[in-house]
């Protein structure tokens, strides 16, 4: 397979391909997105799978899973053109990476033979070193039309806007986005840009169109939602395999948000096929595209393969894993306490209303600081990764919940600005933004109907015993929270100007888990009606 990298302006590389097309083309697309370094299997809520559980056939996912599915469809599929993409976010999220950091990404991206991968924000979480560190060390491109890193010096000329594979003899385009609120959702520093969606997806696949590339893949990390708008609104654009939203995509799970694919009206009159497939390897995207003599898409089908019980994991995957498992064993299996049922942490919940992980991290950085005075607590709805299952917690199982190696942080700001500070966590409500805020010391209502920055209303704080009073809008509270957050990520620009700023305090990890131990090592969970969605 060839392979050609485009810059966003050095596009005349490819001016020499032929725009004819001598018969009917098929490629199937195999497409994962938001693995988030879950190379371990997982529950049907999304936590750690125990040996056990997963010997009793009760677990979904894991690389080993997913590299026996792969290999499968290439085998059923030899002699016909196949492509493996992935659409962004292998970074954060299990303990596999915070031991190994991008290093174990790429060793099994590149065994898997991924071919093009798009940029995630979480690719940036630890900052462009780490996402240099992973371009150094994989053997495909990874590439982002809208991130403009010409600036940063680590990466500049390093991540490519477009790309070009030959397949099958025909030259199959790819254009990326990453999502433009990249900037308070991760940690990509002030020489990285994030340029408009359409605009920039709209000049690549031009460019690629004048070049000769009459089939176009757009490779996406902006939400399911906005893939949608992307289908409807850019032109020469054939498909969107998209991630970010972590959407299941089914025509037979009912809790599916959309079929598979989602046929979405192109700017020309045509059908735009748009697919993602969920998250954490759950799920094998499997599509079937065809394209006419003329280049135009004719049809699209498949359906998301469940990396289930009826997945064998690959016997060379699962021994290396239990390699690289040896140094985090001890930290995995430390039990910290029980749980009496379910702690819900899903970010179809957390990020939308009050849940009791929410509860639980947000109650246990406010009992570390309690004694500072006017305190109350706010965590983003996005730091929450993962629910823990009714019974013992162990560290790992908190680690994977709060994966970010995030610090207990705290800021002081008036009344007003931490109404202005909910308002933006709920501004976003609509594409699953995960600048929620989870809260503790406080409570709120919003109203979805309202316009961004229009949706808070009843914001209260304890007063004389039991009570609960308006929050005073000129007076200063300590604000407790963690120091992504405290920094403007997600939005919280606040918290970045507020005064008094104390990023340094212990783990997010350490603080739940002595909060838990204070508690008498069991924790009941709850909601308690804090936060009120008025329809």
């Amino acid at each position: 397979m060839k392979k050609l990298l485009l810059g966003a302006t050095a596009l005349t590389l490819c001016a020499g391909f032929s725009t004819a097309a001598y018969a009917e083309f098929t490629l199937n697309i195999l497409h994962i997105n938001d693995f988030h370094s879950r190379f371990g299997p997982i529950t049907g809520t999304d936590s750690n799978c125990s040996a056990e559980d997963d010997a009793a056939g009760e677990c979904f996912g894991g690389i080993a899973r997913l590299k026996t599915a792969i290999d499968a469809k290439r085998a059923e599929l030899e002699g016909e053109n196949v492509v493996l993409v992935d659409a962004g976010d292998q970074f954060q999220g299990s303990l596999f990476y915070t031991q190994y950091r991008s290093e174990i990404i790429a060793e099994f991206a590149n065994d898997l033979g991924i071919e093009v991968m798009a940029v995630g924000n979480h690719e940036f979480d630890d900052g462009p070193e780490e996402l240099a560190k992973l371009l150094d060390a994989v053997n495909f491109p990874i590439i982002s039309g809208n991130t403009n890193v010409e600036n940063e010096p680590l990466l500049a000329g390093r991540v490519p806007g477009t790309l070009v594979l030959e397949i099958g003899g025909e030259q199959i385009g790819f254009v990326s986005a990453l999502a433009e609120d990249t900037d308070e959702t991760s940690s990509p520093g002030d020489n990285v840009e994030f340029e408009d969606t359409i605009t920039s997806l709209t000049t690549q696949a031009e460019a690629l169109t004048s070049a000769g590339v009459n089939k176009i893949i757009a490779l996406t990390h902006i939400g399911y939602a906005q893939d949608l708008q992307v289908a409807a609104n850019v032109p020469n654009v054939d498909i969107v395999v998209g991630g970010h939203s972590h959407t299941l995509l089914s025509n037979t799970d009912e809790n599916a948000a959309g079929p598979y694919p989602t046929m979405v009206n192109g700017p020309a009159g045509n059908e735009v096929p748009v697919v993602t497939a969920g998250a954490y390897a759950k799920y094998l995207g499997d599509l079937t595209v065809t394209w006419d003599d003329d280049g135009n898409v004719i049809s699209a089908e498949g359906a998301p393969i469940i990396m289930d019980a009826s997945v064998t994991p690959d016997e060379g995957y699962v021994a290396r894993l239990a390699e690289l498992q040896e140094p985090i064993n001890a930290l995995m299996e430390e039990v910290i306490g029980t749980a009496t049922d379910a702690i819900e942490g899903s970010r179809e919940v957390c990020r939308v209303v009050e849940c009791s992980m929410g509860n639980l991290v947000a109650d246990a950085i406010l009992d570390r600081v309690a004694d500072q005075g006017n305190v109350i607590a706010i965590q983003n709805g996005g730091g929450l990764r993962a629910s823990i299952d009714a019974g013992e917690i162990t560290m790992g199982e908190v680690l994977t919940v709060l994966p970010f190696s995030n610090t207990l942080a705290t800021v002081e700001i008036s009344g007003a600005d931490v109404i202005e500070a909910l308002e933006n966590g709920v501004s976003d409500i609509e594409n699953g933004a995960g600048r929620f805020p989870q809260v503790a010391g406080l409570k709120y209502s919003y109203t979805l109907a309202n316009p961004a920055g229009e949706r808070i209303s009843d914001v209260m704080v304890p007063g004389e015993g039991d009570q609960w009073v308006p929050i005073d809008e000129d007076a200063t509270y300590i604000v407790v929270t963690n120091n992504y957050m405290r920094g403007g990520g997600d939005g919280y620009g606040t918290f970045a100007e507020g005064d008094n700023a104390y990023d340094f305090g212990p783990p997010l990890e350490q603080v739940v888990a002595d909060y838990i131990a204070e508690l008498g090592g069991e924790y009941t969970p709850y909601t308690d009606g804090r936060i009120t969605v008025i329809e």
